[in-house]
């Protein structure tokens, strides 16, 4: 039996007038969201809202039942129950986002990264559009679960040996993103979990100022909540070019929940040796 510690921070950094950024912390759907948005007019702000609310009233009305399974036009049968309720959460947030952008003209062009964690029955999905990243932690070692959907980190997956010819201004330059085209393909993983494994998920306003290493000795060293609070002051500290999002979570396994279970099955073991003796006698 497994616990989730939580905490998320959004911070407007030191150079942006607003927070484009929006995030969700929701322990008791095990739902977790960062999305980064991007348009004028405020319209990065709004996307970003859509698709965290949208996702999140998807898998909440799922937890509620009132939906029962993923649109079958969007389920892979390649895909986990929860994997694909993710999936189609992603999808279904897309086709919010592009409707909106296309009905109202301050709102063209707009669009948003998402990354997301769903926690169920063991194991977590990881599924991310666009570039902000998804982080685990486990045993001391910090390995990435997102795929960043760039134009530098695509073109060095394709062409490693010319990674470093491209210009740094294509370091952010999005190749999919959330409601800029009819649909989406979102990357995901599904994974299982262990004890004191954690995970982060931030904008690209946390990373491209603090290494991965130093997300895995804060995140390591400090509980979620302070943990948050040391890496966006960290982002500030050198300079807070960007919004700065993240969450932390670590997993806690329920010690005494498995006493519980050994000192049960003790006494019905020690019950039932008690009645066979009394019938020898």
């Amino acid at each position: 039996m497994y616990t989730i510690e939580s905490a998320g921070l959004s911070d407007t950094g030191k150079k942006r007038k607003g927070n484009e950024d929006t995030l969700l912390v929701d322990d008791d759907i095990g739902l977790y969201v960062v999305a980064d948005g991007m348009g004028g007019h405020r319209a990065g702000e709004i996307a970003s809202q859509m698709v965290v609310e949208s996702i999140r009233d998807y898998i909440k009305s799922f937890h509620e039942g009132k939906v029962t399974a993923s649109a079958p036009e969007i389920a892979d049968q390649t895909l986990s129950p929860a994997a694909n309720l993710v999936v189609t959460g992603i999808a279904l947030s897309n086709k919010v986002v592009y409707e909106a952008a296309k009905s109202n003209d301050d709102y063209n062009g707009m669009g948003s990264t998402v990354s997301v964690l769903y926690i169920n029955d063991g194991t977590l999905v990881a599924a991310n559009v666009g570039d902000s990243p998804i982080y685990l932690i486990h045993k001391g070692q910090i390995e990435t679960l997102s795929v960043m959907h760039t134009v530098m980190a695509e073109h060095a997956a394709a062409h490693p040996a010319e990674a470093e010819q491209i210009g740094a201004e294509y370091q952010h330059v999005l190749t999919r993103a959330m409601g800029t085209e009819t649909t989406v393909k979102a990357n995901i993983c599904e994974i299982p979990y262990y004890n004191d494994d954690k995970l982060v998920i931030s904008s690209d306003g946390l990373t491209d100022l603090v290494s991965p290493e130093e997300i895995l000795a804060t995140a390591t060293r400090h509980p979620p909540k302070i943990a948050c609070q040391t890496l966006v002051e960290t982002a500030n500290d050198r300079g807070g070019t960007d919004n700065i999002t993240v969450i932390v979570l670590q997993v806690h396994k329920h010690r005494n929940s498995e006493g519980k279970i050994k000192n049960l099955l003790s006494r019905v073991s020690e019950g039932f040796l008690r009645r066979m003796g009394a019938r020898k006698r």
